[in-house]
Formats: structure tokens, C-alpha cells, sequence
């Protein structure tokens, strides 16, 4: 006796249902092509591919069953054309009209031209309530993004963000490009996190290539990415505080933030190391003295920030802006898969480098701190905390780093392959998925940020505060709008 295959239909349908049933967590939704492809997460460390080709231009919604799937729908109908069948929201994301082509991963179709359709914001009813918009210029050096509020008084009653300003065309660059180039763009995605996602990718094309890298490498790239998360941590620590009126905090980590940029130019070249992981490996080591200048970072940070942590703690005023302030409730938070600071300050346990481990993380000791209450004063603390253990796996890497070569000898092989990797960067989870064609070149690279999964929960968390804490809360999320935009 033969059981019948499942048809595409059936094993997109239970995927969907799944999700729906809080069975698995949607980790990336992308098309390749005329497939539109899914990446779920159940049980751990296990990531499961499904692929639907589809009919007519369409395929059968996600956001209908699961709301984290609905912005990545309208992202795949503006880059590919594809459709998604009974999708509750089909406005356009990232295309705002102006693009000179459409669906530059799909058909590539010179746009017809003319003025851009008005964008129709979600509604809001009740008496006296009035709009606010704001952005997409912004004062200081924030990215560009449309927040459009519905306030009664000075109370919110609905947010609705706009993105899509810093669209920049890394997937459809990545097309066709070589490795060496396809690592380059990946680390240009959102340049806080370059270290996170020349890593995913890395990694993404070592599971397609069959490549090991060396571990020495390995190491040094867990290196990087902590000296990262330290450097983001104290940034966005100092920002909050600033954005509730408290100057003192923002200037004494802004100082650290310093001293942790200009250890990481000395230790590896270049402030950010950018463009320092490739395929294979690392592209510079660490020598004895570098590694010193990185000790005595650690000393000092260990040395000034517990005296910053006590004030933050004793300073009544400062308190009283951000405990209760822009609560996350834990079920959204779980629902949306929401990863980073923001999902373990409102209860979700997940670190990609604990449950999907991957080389040094599953040699190295660390935990993972958690916050149930979910306001900014918890997104606080659990980034405290993140700095304490980035701090202590940075001795341990320095103490434990292997000697051996930081690149593998052997080049990746010219021929066709697919893989994967699900990196744990300062924000959250980042995704990458790629395809190579017969010559070894990139012939498809998904990259996801894991704003787009924490985004939307903003519009949710800012509802009954004021206006004026927006500022505050939308700082302690920190999401990424480059990373969004691609």
C-alpha cells in the first residue's frame, strides 16, 4: 500500500495552520522567483523549508491565518509581483511609487510613470480624535520613517509606521554577484549590525557549499559580534535615558561606546569591522597586542559601568519615565516570534546562540536574562544585563582562542547549491537564505532583519501612552528601518 504525496497545497496549508495553532514560530517569508518560499521554526535547533509555486501570480496568503506574515506579503508583491491570495492588507510597502521599474525581482518593468497613488493610512473613530504625522525626516542622524498617529488629546490611540525611505536594492544586487561581493552587500544592510549579518551570510553560503571554516575563525567572528552587541547595548542605553530628559547617562555610555568603537578599529581595522567575516573565515587576525587593547577594554567597561547602572537605578525622575512606560504584552511578543531585547523583556526565551547553536557558542558559557514586564525600564535592564554577559564571553573567547589558520584553503566549488543560517545579532535573529547557480555565483539572497518582526509590535506597545513618550518608547525597540527597507 502507497501513500499519496502531499500536494504544495497541503504542506503550505498545514504550515499555515501551524502557525495559526502557535505550533511554530514564522522565521522568514520571501519569494524566489515564481516560489514563494517560508522558513519556519518549531522545535529546536530545527529550521523547516516549504516552497509554494505559484498560480496565476498568486499564492495563498500567510497574513491571513498569522499577522506577523502580512508586511512580509506586501514587501514580496512590490520586489517580485506575486500576490498573495485573501492577504488582509495589499497597499504596497517598500515600492512608494517612485522606483523607475517595478518588481525589480520579478519581471523588472519600467513603471508607468505619472504621480505615486496617495498612500491610505488605517483609520481610527471617536470623538475629538485628531492625526499627528511625523517624519520622515527626523532631527540628528535617524533614519527616515513615517509614523502617522491617531491621538485623543495628548493619549495614542492608534500608530501606523510607514517605511520603505532607504530602500537600497541589496537583493536584487545580490543577484548574479560573487561571493566575495555578495558578503560586501550583506554587510551593508544595517550597518550597526554588520558583524551579525556578514556572519548569517557566511554561514548561510558554508551550509550551501559544503565549507568549514576554521576554528580560529569562528571564535573571531563570536569576538566581533560581541565587542558589537557591547558597543550597540551602551548606545542605546545612553539614548533612552536621553530621550527621558537624563543628558548624564547618554554622555558616560556614549563614552564607552567610544572607547568599545576604538578598541574594535584597533583590534580588527575598522570601527564597525565591516567587511572583516567572509565565506570561509575572517579576513584579519588577532595578534598578542591586540588582544591586550581588548582586555583592558573589558577591565574598564567592568570597572565604570556598574556606578552607571546604580544611577540609573537610584534616579527617581528617570524611573518614573520608563517603568510602565510602552508595555509589550507577552503573548504578542510570543505570537510575533519577536526576537532580541524586545522579545526578552516581554518573556519570550529565545537566543538563536543558545537554541539554533552554532560554533563557539555551544563551547561557551552565558545566559540568557529574561524580563516579564515588558515596559522600557525591563528593555533596559535586559540590555544591562546583555552588556555583564557579552563582557564575560569576550574574556572567555581571549582566554580559549584556538591557534590555526582564519580562513579555510579550500575555495568554495563552482556548482549549485541552497543553504541556510539563523545568526544572533544585538536586534535579534537574522535570517539568510541563499541559492547559487551552476557557476558558484548568487543567483537568489534573502536576508531578514528582526525588525520586521518587532515593527509592528511598537504600534502596539505605544497605544494609551502619550505622545510625548513616544520618543522613548520607540528608542528602547531601536528597530532598524535599513534593515526593513533592503
Amino acid at each position: 500500500m502507497t501513500t499519496a504525496k502531499p500536494t504544495q497545497d497541503e504542506t503550505w496549508g498545514e504550515a499555515i495552520r501551524r502557525l495559526a495553532a502557535g505550533e511554530a514560530r514564522l522565521v522568514a517569508l520571501w519569494a524566489d522567483g515564481t516560489e514563494a518560499r517560508m522558513a519556519l521554526s518549531a522545535a529546536r535547533p530545527e529550521v523547516e523549508l516549504f516552497r509554494y509555486a505559484a498560480v496565476d501570480g498568486a499564492f495563498p496568503s500567510v497574513g491571513a491565518a498569522h499577522a506577523p506574515a502580512i508586511r512580509l506579503e506586501r514587501a514580496i508583491a512590490d520586489l517580485s509581483g506575486l500576490k498573495a491570495k485573501g492577504a488582509p492588507d495589499a497597499r504596497p510597502w517598500l515600492d512608494h511609487g517612485r522606483w523607475p521599474l517595478r518588481h525589480p525581482l520579478g519581471s523588472n518593468a519600467p513603471a508607468g510613470g505619472g504621480e505615486p497613488e496617495r498612500y491610505a493610512f488605517l483609520g481610527a473613530e471617536g470623538v475629538g480624535l485628531h492625526q499627528i504625522p511625523v517624519g520622515p525626516v527626523h532631527a540628528g542622524i535617524i533614519e527616515p520613517g513615517h509614523f502617522r498617529f491617531h491621538a485623543s488629546g495628548e493619549t495614542i490611540v492608534r500608530l501606523e509606521e510607514r517605511l520603505g525611505y532607504v530602500h537600497k536594492g541589496v537583493e536584487r544586487l545580490m543577484a548574479g554577484a560573487d561571493l566575495a561581493r555578495g558578503a560586501e552587500l550583506a554587510g551593508r544592510v544595517s550597518g550597526d549590525s554588520t558583524v551579525a549579518y556578514q556572519i548569517a551570510f557566511a554561514r548561510a553560503i558554508e551550509a550551501a557549499t559544503r565549507m568549514v571554516a576554521p576554528p580560529r575563525a569562528a571564535w573571531l567572528r563570536a569576538l566581533m559580534a560581541e565587542i558589537e552587541r557591547v558597543a550597540n547595548h551602551l548606545g542605546d542605553i545612553g539614548a533612552i535615558c536621553n530621550d527621558a530628559s537624563f543628558a548624564l547617562m547618554h554622555a558616560h555610555t556614549g563614552v564607552l561606546r567610544e572607547l568599545t568603537l576604538r578598541a574594535a578599529d584597533a583590534a580588527f581595522g575598522h570601527r564597525l569591522m565591516m567587511d572583516r567575516v567572509a565565506p570561509g573565515g575572517v579576513l584579519v587576525d588577532l595578534d598578542r597586542d591586540r588582544r591586550a587593547a581588548l582586555r583592558e577594554l573589558t577591565t574598564t567597561i567592568r570597572d565604570r559601568f556598574p556606578r552607571l547602572v546604580e544611577l540609573y537605578d537610584n534616579t527617581a525622575s528617570l524611573q518614573d519615565r520608563t517603568v510602565g512606560a510602552g508595555r509589550l504584552d507577552p503573548g504578542l511578543a510570543q505570537r510575533f516570534g519577536c526576537g532580541g531585547v524586545i522579545g526578552r523583556a516581554s518573556g519570550r526565551d529565545f537566543d538563536a546562540r543558545r537554541d539554533h547553536p552554532y560554533s563557539p557558542y555551544d563551547e561557551l558559557r552565558f545566559e540568557t536574562p529574561v524580563w516579564k514586564e515588558g515596559d522600557v525600564n525591563a528593555r533596559v535592564w535586559v540590555r544591562i544585563r546583555e552588556v555583564e554577559e557579552s563582557l564575560r564571553l569576550i574574556g572567555q573567547i581571549l582566554d580559549r582562542l584556538p591557534v590555526g589558520p582564519i580562513r579555510s584553503e579550500r575555495e568554495p566549488a563552482g556548482r549549485a547549491g541552497e543553504g541556510w543560517a539563523l545568526v544572533e545579532g544585538f536586534r535579534g535573529d537574522v535570517f539568510v537564505h541563499v541559492r547559487l547557480d551552476d557557476d558558484g555565483r548568487i543567483a537568489r539572497c534573502h536576508l531578514r532583519d528582526p525588525s520586521w518582526f518587532q515593527w509592528p509590535l511598537l504600534e502596539a506597545a505605544i497605544e494609551g501612552n502619550i505622545v510625548a513618550d513616544f520618543p522613548l518608547c520607540n528608542k528602547s525597540f531601536n528597530c532598524s528601518y535599513s534593515g526593513c527597507d533592503l
